[in-house]
């Protein structure tokens, strides 16, 4: 246990610089959101979801594996939000987020180890397996949830739900095509979450967080393993000798 704690803490070293600002901006405004409106218990589960659901995303960018423990724990604060507000499938959101990301890469030892070195890129087969795929989950997905529950926002929920599936997935498989999928959830999460806060069904922190998220999509096309190749090369070598460190000390 000692040393799989060892492993997450490494997992949160040597990220891009801007990763780094990122997060404490994102921290910044999630903390003045919490303090500027009256402090709940829902509050205060969504400020920590928040918060490790930006290392989650940032973890990703950064082609580290510490994702999988961040998401399972923000996925748990998001499924209460998501409820509180009767935004269903963001619920299955998080749901397949774990089922699909968290725990595959929690429970897969070739995923973990140095998975920069592994990153590769869609054929033209994918892409349109992907396309369809993302919108036929979108078309069930939105009918199920207006038919048999009153989610106030169906269709706004379920292309939400849908581009994140996709998403998660892509991830896991290791595309780094994925971020065209993240930037799309995190303009259709923007959507839901303002609509939602709107409508007062949620809290800003929400609409913040999902902010904060496209932005993280965006840096990744500049800065981050998936895309930049002279930063792929430095985090496979970093990676590289973290596992010859163990292995001399073992």
């Amino acid at each position: 246990m000692t040393h799989y704690f060892q492993f997450l803490a490494h997992q949160l070293k040597g990220w891009p610089q801007q990763n780094y600002c990122l997060f404490f901006f994102s921290l910044g405004c999630q903390v003045m959101t919490l303090v500027s409106s009256p402090i709940t218990p829902l509050t205060l589960l969504t400020f920590v979801g928040t918060t490790l659901g930006v290392l989650c995303v940032l973890a990703i960018n950064a082609a580290k594996s510490v994702n999988g423990f961040l998401g399972i724990v923000s996925a748990l604060c998001f499924i209460v939000t998501g409820f509180a507000a009767k935004n269903y499938l963001s619920i299955f959101e998080q749901i397949a987020y774990v089922a699909t990301l968290d725990i595959p890469v929690l429970i897969s030892a070739s995923w973990n180890v140095n998975m920069a070195s592994k990153i590769r890129k869609f054929t033209g087969r994918s892409w349109v397996i992907a396309i369809v795929s993302t919108v036929a989950v979108y078309l069930l997905s939105g009918w199920a949830i207006g038919a048999f529950t009153d989610d106030p926002r169906p269709w706004v929920d379920a292309i939400s739900f849908a581009i994140s599936l996709a998403a998660g997935i892509i991830c896991f498989l290791r595309f780094n095509n994925q971020y065209v999928w993240w930037i799309a959830s995190g303009l259709a999460q923007m959507v839901l979450w303002f609509i939602s806060f709107r409508q007062g069904s949620a809290t800003l922190a929400m609409f913040i967080n999902s902010s904060v998220y496209l932005a993280n999509d965006v840096l990744a096309f500049t800065i981050s393993p998936w895309y930049n190749e002279k930063e792929r090369q430095r985090v496979i070598k970093q990676e590289a000798a973290y596992a010859a460190s163990l292995e001399s000390n073992n």
